[in-house]
């Protein structure tokens, strides 16, 4: 392994890493520029980090979900993703829980899907962790978690945190293969 990384021929996010322990986590985009293999870091439905082989194409993007959007100094727009990116002037549009698509090498952002019921979502963390639903409703409770229920694509219902929730398409066409 230390031999692979250190010829430089692996890449996380466009960026070539040399450190073997790199943390790469969730929607990572890994390439191997000698084998042109492309892979995104997705959950399985156990909770484990699975390699999942997308193509060319699509590992061009990756999408970043967005835990908070402020003003920073002189005004300047700012929103952080769940992956510790800044990004200056987001569209207006973007709120906290929704999720944006940047580009792989520059870091731009594309697009963004809204957080709100009838879009797909992957599940994060808990117990449901990696299954894939379409979102039914939230549950607003102030001063406590908020709960946000999914029906994925067995008919089967499930709820969960809204921290969990992480929007990957409008509808019920997700952007990740």
């Amino acid at each position: 392994v230390k031999m692979i990384v250190m010829q430089r021929l692996i890449q996380v996010d466009g960026k070539v890493r040399t450190d073997m322990f790199y943390p790469a986590g969730f929607m990572d985009v890994v390439q191997i520029e000698k084998t042109k293999e492309n892979f995104r870091m997705l959950y399985d439905t156990k909770g484990r980090f699975a390699l999942h082989k997308v193509s060319k194409e699509e590992a061009t993007y990756k999408l970043c979900r967005v835990k908070k959007v402020f003003r920073g100094p002189k005004g300047t727009p700012y929103c952080i993703t769940h992956d510790g990116r800044t990004l200056r002037y987001p569209d207006p549009d973007v709120k906290t829980n929704d999720s944006v698509r940047i580009e792989v090498p520059s870091g731009k952002m594309l697009d963004h899907v809204k957080f709100e019921p009838g879009n797909t979502a992957m599940i994060s963390g808990g117990n449901n962790t990696g299954r894939v639903g379409v979102i039914q409703h939230r549950e607003r409770h102030p001063g406590s978690f908020e709960i946000v229920h999914l029906k994925d694509a067995a008919g089967h219902s499930f709820a969960t945190r809204l921290q969990n929730v992480f929007v990957i398409g409008k509808g019920t066409k997700p952007w990740i293969s």
